[in-house]
């Protein structure tokens, strides 16, 4: 049994994140890039990790655009591959202090059939999705403060796989795994792991299948489902705030797919 002191209670509502770092690995678009705008409208200080240093440049400028009249270091960009322990390690050493990991980078290949599968397809999955989360939760935990918190991303594919999805259902299924153990191990240091898994959401990557490359292709996909839309990328962000602000959510896989599980 740990001796160390409870993990800090403090408010649970968005505004308690004012002042926090949170760094989003992958935040150069999508749910990241949302939950970045988000952050620094509650008042956070965000660090951005992309690979393509045109993309982080973007959008760095579109965080610091969202909120203007912000502090020169209140949006950082941090250039690399999020997976890798140098990367990481630079972020903290840029921003000082980090409380929060959000990390929604990850890849999405080797689709096909088990006899038409690599090699090459099976370690990309498990290299992109899983060993980097393993290298992240080893290179941010000795630093991140008590009450901090690591936010991992899964999908809802592991509900209901389909045929020819079995690397990428076998890498969001073991990072779920992987979150439940760390939030176990990481407990003593009062740090806290989650993972949301997203549903469809309304994101450049959803937005490349085909069909759903227009407003009128994505509403009318959208519209058969529980809700009748697709979730937007902001809803998708905003459940990852709630994990970040609730000190007492820990080893939970978090749903969010307007209820399309359901169906």
């Amino acid at each position: 049994m740990s001796t160390a002191a409870p993990v800090p209670v403090r408010t649970p509502l968005p505004s308690g994140l004012s002042g926090a770092t949170v760094l989003l690995i992958g935040g150069t678009s999508g749910i990241g890039l949302a939950a970045g705008v988000l952050l620094r409208s509650v008042g956070a200080r965000v660090v951005l990790v992309g690979r393509d240093p045109s993309r982080l440049d973007a959008a760095v400028a579109h965080v610091r655009d969202a909120s203007p009249g912000a502090p020169g270091d209140a949006v950082l960009g941090v250039a690399g591959d999020g997976g890798a322990e140098r990367t990481v390690q630079e972020a903290f050493d840029r921003a000082g202090r980090i409380d929060h990991v959000f990390v929604t980078a990850g890849v999405i290949r080797g689709l096909g059939s088990l006899a038409e599968l690599s090699d090459d397809d099976i370690a990309v999955n498990l290299d992109g999705r899983v060993r980097a989360a393993f290298t992240i939760a080893r290179a941010a935990a000795p630093l991140l403060p008590a009450g901090g918190s690591i936010t991992f991303t899964s999908g809802t594919v592991v509900l209901r796989p389909l045929p020819g999805m079995s690397a990428l259902v076998a890498a969001a299924g073991a990072i779920e795994a992987l979150t439940k153990t760390l939030a176990v191990e990481l407990a003593p240091a009062r740090l806290r792991v989650n993972t949301v898994r997203f549903g469809r959401i309304d994101t450049p990557l959803l937005r490349a299948a085909p069909g759903l490359d227009t407003d009128e292709g994505m509403a009318a996909a959208g519209a058969p489902t529980l809700l009748g839309r697709f979730g937007t990328a902001e809803e998708a962000a905003a459940s990852a705030l709630f994990l970040m602000t609730n000190n007492y959510v820990t080893g939970q896989i978090i749903t969010v797919d307007g209820g399309e599980n359901l169906t």
